[in-house]
């Protein structure tokens, strides 16, 4: 089966993220599939820039073929970002012929984001007598209207609106990674027999190749915490106002046990203000790190007790989490805290750590004194069961058929 991934944000081992599209590629290649992905060069979540000379350009990567088609620059959430997808569909709609050549799509899948891909990728479909699948990662328009604060009635939401009823309609299946989204798809028009959930995933392989020591200045910065007797509790991943990484610096704030260390790995727009409070309230036992590339991940997590995560109190979260960064916990074996009121809880279905509600530092610090008190070995079981439960569900190598076995 020939199969077009359109997804405007995809990335690779070599650019960053976002990594599901090459990981179900490369899985969807192991079972004898061909697959192209169609990306844009800007992408606000790389850290890597493909290079593009021209309008589009081919590279392989292990096996897949990647489009770039040449976007404009942008930065933030503003017009900026709104003109690059636009300019990324009208290259799609210009080059798509150009594009794929010989290469016949039995499958097309619109998985940007945002919906607007869904109209080039039926497009695509029809030309080609080709299934079209239309893939969600967030609920678009709900996403900018409830974390963002747009009207309904702004112009660029109500053309969102207008392509999500569009995809539930025209789409042949819907793949949805949020767990708890059936019934609102139902209300937009989609039949509901078209759902099937695929979540985020994990491979198993980049863990089992890690390095188990490196010479990256976070990596001696958590030996030297360990080699001073001190109990991590780490959070590893973007620090943004979504984050709610504040409420880490409360509960740091309430501590009083001088051997429990807060420790926060990574960088973000909210980085700098974070640090400056920090400074602000004489926060001794709260630490700020370097982010390290990904490879280094399961490194840095082998240093943390208690791994924490959290989100701020949203109501979209009532269709459900799937955030990479738990799965890499679970994966490293940690116990978690999760701070984050949401319609599904991978933490409690493994049994490897609390909930909690967000943003409530009296309850965080409780929970970190409650884990941190558990007996070694108990906490060494919650991180084995966290580590069977991604396994079972969330490795790549089993998303990768599943979503396959939809199309047949």
């Amino acid at each position: 089966m020939n199969i077009l991934l359109i997804n405007h944000y995809a990335g690779s081992i070599r650019h960053g993220m976002e990594f599901r599209p090459y990981y179900m590629a490369r899985e969807w290649q192991k079972l004898g599939h061909k697959v192209m992905i169609v990306a844009a060069t800007e992408s606000h979540v790389r850290t890597v820039r493909p290079v593009s000379d021209k309008s589009v350009s081919i590279e392989d990567i292990d096996g897949i073929t990647y489009a770039w088609l040449r976007t404009t620059k942008y930065n933030g959430n503003g017009v900026g970002r709104v003109i690059n997808m636009f300019s990324f569909l009208g290259q799609l709609f210009r080059h798509a012929s150009a594009l794929l050549g010989s290469f016949k799509p039995d499958v097309v899948i619109a998985s940007s984001t945002y919906p607007l891909d869904i109209w080039p990728a039926r497009h695509i479909a029809r030309k080609y007598g080709a299934k079209l699948v239309f893939e969600v990662h967030d609920l678009w328009p709900l996403s900018p209207i409830e974390l963002g604060g747009m009207s309904p009635k702004h112009p660029f939401i109500r053309l969102l609106q207008c392509a999500e009823d569009y995809a539930y309609k025209h789409a042949d299946h819907v793949v949805s990674m949020l767990p708890n989204v059936k019934d609102y798809m139902v209300s937009r028009g989609m039949v509901r027999g078209k759902l099937h959930i695929v979540p985020n995933g994990i491979c198993p392989e980049d863990w089992l190749d890690a390095p188990v020591s490196a010479d990256h200045e976070t990596v001696v910065r958590l030996q030297s915490l360990k080699a001073a007797g001190k109990r991590i509790v780490g959070y590893a991943g973007t620090h943004g106002v979504a984050n709610a990484l504040d409420t880490v610096l409360d509960a740091a704030a309430l501590t009083t046990d001088d051997s429990i260390a807060y420790v926060l790995v990574g960088s973000g727009p909210d980085k700098d203000a974070l640090m400056a409070r920090a400074k602000q309230m004489s926060l001794h036992n709260i630490h700020f790190l370097s982010p390290v590339p990904k490879g280094l991940i399961p490194c840095v997590l082998q240093y943390f007790d208690v791994a924490y995560i959290g989100l701020q109190s949203q109501p979209l979260f009532r269709f459900g989490i799937a955030p990479n960064k738990l799965m890499d916990y679970m994966m490293a074996g940690r116990p978690v805290i999760m701070a984050i009121n949401a319609g599904n809880d991978p933490v409690a279905e493994a049994a490897c750590g609390m909930t909690i509600s967000p943003e409530n530092p009296a309850l965080l610090y409780q929970a970190v004194s409650d884990l941190l008190a558990v007996p070694g070995d108990e906490r060494v079981a919650m991180g084995k069961r966290g580590r069977n439960y991604v396994l079972q569900h969330h490795a790549y190598e089993q998303l990768a058929s599943s979503f396959l076995s939809i199309l047949k």
